[in-house]
């Protein structure tokens, strides 16, 4: 072929080994150096890591969670409810013994120093029990009608203890609420063997506080006399301290039932009457210091106190 003579016309030269050939050939190899990359990530797998353990929970588990935690939460709950039990039924007892205590005092016109320091005790109790210690913010309690049971008002005093003849006597003190229209009643029923009638003074209140309401009264009314379904004539009456037998004159008193009961018909038929109060006593406020469904402590501007319990309550029965 044409191309084979053209390679044999290069001179060549056979390569002879020699000392310093030899050095170099004997010479160990040279180290690659090693990428950085890989001795970082060879450093990092060298790093020590803790060991996490991780519990994933779920409403929906089928093991429900933990026994030790379930029996926590169930020992926090009865412990809670129990208390909130007995936290209950404590002022209940409280508002029984109250109530007890109050019988017979005539609302605390004839209470001795001893049920007066009784009662404060129990009042002070119960105050600090209060389950509604914003009152004015459940006005949906106040509302209604609470009857007197007791007060420290000395002013109410002399009406409690005069009587406007033998035969009248004060039947009941109460004090009717509308929080819806923001007023008050307070109204004094007098009862005698014929008929009932009232004096009241109708009011607005303001609500200043959580627990403060001023009032300010505005009219005056003297209600008319209400005939009473049956004549009842005691065996005696009081005058002066001393008893009087009515049982002699029994049979006059008896004839004469008609014609009363004429007479009081007549006025019963008549509107009530009614007057403006003046203005410079026209004004007070009460605090509550303890409400609930049944009973409400109030102090007045003087410090008096007042135990009201509302119309219906088992408070009322002895």
């Amino acid at each position: 072929m044409a191309t084979v003579p053209l390679f044999t016309q290069f001179p060549c030269k056979t390569l002879v080994p020699t000392s310093s050939n030899s050095k170099l050939q004997s010479k160990p190899p040279t180290l690659v150096p090693v990428n950085p990359i890989n001795r970082r990530s060879e450093a990092r797998t060298a790093v020590h890591r803790p060991d996490f353990k991780v519990r994933v929970s779920d409403v929906n588990d089928e093991w429900g969670p933990d026994s030790s935690e379930k029996g926590s939460n169930v020992s926090v709950a009865e412990r809670v409810a129990e208390e909130a039990i007995e936290s209950v039924e404590e002022t209940e007892r409280l508002k029984r013994q109250l109530a007890d205590s109050l019988y017979g005092t005539d609302r605390g016109l004839s209470a001795s120093s001893e049920t007066r320091a009784e009662i404060s005790e129990l009042i002070t109790q119960l105050e600090s029990q209060n389950p509604n210690p914003a009152p004015n913010e459940a006005l949906f309690l106040l509302s209604g009608k609470w009857i007197l049971a007791y007060t420290s008002f000395v002013g109410l005093f002399p009406l409690l203890s005069r009587r406007i003849s033998p035969l009248i006597k004060v039947d009941e003190i109460s004090q009717t609420i509308d929080s819806d229209s923001f007023t008050v009643q307070n109204s004094v029923r007098f009862a005698g063997p014929l008929a009932t009638t009232s004096f009241s003074t109708n009011a607005k209140f303001e609500v200043q506080s959580p627990k403060r309401v001023q009032i300010k009264f505005e009219q005056g009314v003297i209600g008319t006399p209400q005939l009473t379904d049956s004549i009842e004539i005691p065996e005696f009456v009081e005058v002066l301290g001393q008893k009087i037998d009515l049982n002699p004159i029994r049979g006059l008193l008896t004839s004469v039932q008609d014609t009363a009961s004429s007479v009081a018909r007549t006025i019963s038929n008549q509107p009530p009457l009614k007057f403006s109060l003046p203005a410079d006593r026209a004004q007070s406020w009460l605090l509550t210091t303890y409400l609930d469904k049944d009973l409400r402590i109030s102090r007045g501007d003087g410090g008096s106190i007042f135990v009201l319990i509302k119309e219906g309550s088992s408070l009322l029965n002895p």
